[in-house]
């Protein structure tokens, strides 16, 4: 018994081990640009890996003005809404839908959904930018939030399907038995159950959003339409030398997403171990 409880002790030394070096390996990229955007352009070069000699804000002021952080923002937040609120409300009521084989076709539905996770986005961009300017809506973060919605749908269309497989039968036929119609029984009995699964797709579809780079340059040419994302990279070309406004810059851009995510990881890590039991 004394060697099983040894052995035991011994393996979860081992796994919390390696996942503090796991850990460590993820952070210290994260802690390189914290350090490094406190310090002058000589400093990060000179010393990457010291502690700077100052709290300076001058680098964060450069970067949040010569990048347009603050109309970039606002339209990553209206970008980043819009998309997560198309993909949650049509990918919930899709997954509602797949999930109770409610249609016929619903075979070749999940076939087309597949097909259309694995086609790059690249070989639409063309015919889709043609569509976009003939019928003058370039330069709109909600039309730009609408067709990364539709690039995400098949994924978080799937990924709620799972999560509506895992509700009981019986609280559905229970609902409808008293009396709850089709509106009523989504949205008051199976979207509080499948929660954990819209936050979920929430947070992974937004993430996407923010950072995204290809639909946004594509479709958004307008200084003041563009977002933060493509604020950060029009900082390249007049700040390439001045690492430290680019290490701030980089930290602005970076530090909500990650708040987002340290505040709903507890939801987003049991949404997808949910998922993964059905599919």
């Amino acid at each position: 018994m004394s060697n099983h409880s040894a052995r035991s002790r011994y393996q979860g030394v081992l796994a919390h081990t390696v996942l503090l070096v796991f850990a460590a390996t993820a952070l210290f990229p994260l802690l390189l640009v914290l350090l490094n955007s406190f310090k002058s352009n000589s400093g990060v070069t000179g010393s990457p890996f010291s502690l700077p000699k100052s709290l300076s804000l001058s680098n964060f002021t450069t970067a949040w003005q010569y990048g347009a952080f603050g109309t970039g923002f606002v339209n990553s937040v209206l970008l980043t809404g819009t998309t997560v609120v198309v993909v949650l409300l049509c990918s919930s009521l899709a997954g509602y839908v797949l999930a109770g084989q409610k249609i016929r076709m619903w075979p070749a539905v999940m076939v087309y959904l597949t097909m259309a996770m694995t086609v790059p986005i690249q070989l639409f961009i063309f015919p889709l930018y043609a569509g976009v300017a003939a019928l003058g809506l370039l330069d709109n973060v909600f039309v730009v939030g609408v067709i990364l919605a539709a690039i995400n749908m098949p994924f978080a269309t799937f990924l709620m399907r799972t999560f509506f497989l895992s509700v009981p039968k019986e609280l559905e036929e229970a609902a409808i038995v008293d009396g709850a119609n089709v509106f009523q029984l989504i949205h008051r009995v199976l979207f509080p159950v499948v929660r954990p699964g819209l936050i979920t797709v929430g947070v992974i579809v937004g993430l996407s959003a923010w950072n995204d780079f290809l639909i946004s340059s594509t479709f958004l040419h307008d200084p003041s339409d563009q977002t933060v994302t493509l604020g950060f990279l029009s900082m390249n070309g007049t700040f390439s030398t001045q690492l430290g406004a680019m290490m701030a810059g980089a930290l602005i851009l970076i530090l909500p997403v990650l708040g987002i995510f340290v505040a709903l990881q507890r939801y987003v890590v049991d949404g997808v171990s949910g998922g993964a039991v059905k599919g």
